[in-house]
């Protein structure tokens, strides 16, 4: 299974690790403790030699749900829920991995699950709070529920990503048209 990053945040990276929220049978990316750590090695965010357990799968999933409603909640200029925004804030209050430049010169990141889980908390308390909120979009896709900062020139883009739910949306326009 590949993971995708087309949400242009880590926080909403992380929350597109659960697909079709509503309207269907919701879909999973973050079955095992080993998927959420080759999440956090294709994010960029972990210790590669860092152990990933069950209650951390458990903790980054109530994490995701969290900074899911949040966004939602500042997408929709909604007061945020004081349990949500309480998952996260303790999630951030974890130190956050340790970097440094090897001897190659590559970064090396090292901590825990939970230190990795940080930065993707601290990611985003700045979404939510910040000027981006302005930019958050949930995609039009009918069955996908991915939200996506709208850096586009002028700021109209409608799909989290084009060559998935950006050409799904064209192709059945299209033939819809076809039909009538």
């Amino acid at each position: 299974m590949e993971f995708n990053f087309f949400g242009g945040d880590l926080a909403l990276d992380l929350t597109g690790t659960l697909g079709r929220r509503y309207g269907g049978t919701p879909v999973e990316f973050l079955h095992t403790p080993a998927d959420l750590h080759r999440w956090f090695a294709a994010a960029g965010v972990g210790d590669p030699s860092a152990v990933v357990g069950d209650a951390d799968l458990a903790a980054a999933k109530e994490l995701r749900e969290a900074i899911y409603r949040l966004a939602y909640a500042a997408m929709t200029a909604a007061v945020f829920d004081p349990a949500d925004r309480a998952v996260v804030n303790e999630a951030a209050a974890v130190a956050p991995p340790l970097v440094r430049i090897d001897d190659t010169g590559a970064l090396v990141r090292s901590g825990s699950a939970r230190a990795s889980l940080s930065l993707v908390a601290r990611a985003a308390i700045a979404l939510v709070t910040g000027p981006a909120t302005a930019q958050l979009h949930e995609c039009e896709g009918p069955a996908c529920t991915r939200m996506f900062l709208d850096n586009s020139a002028r700021g109209t883009r409608r799909w989290c990503d084009m060559s998935r739910c950006g050409n799904r949306a064209k192709v059945a326009k299209f033939r819809a048209r076809q039909t009538t």
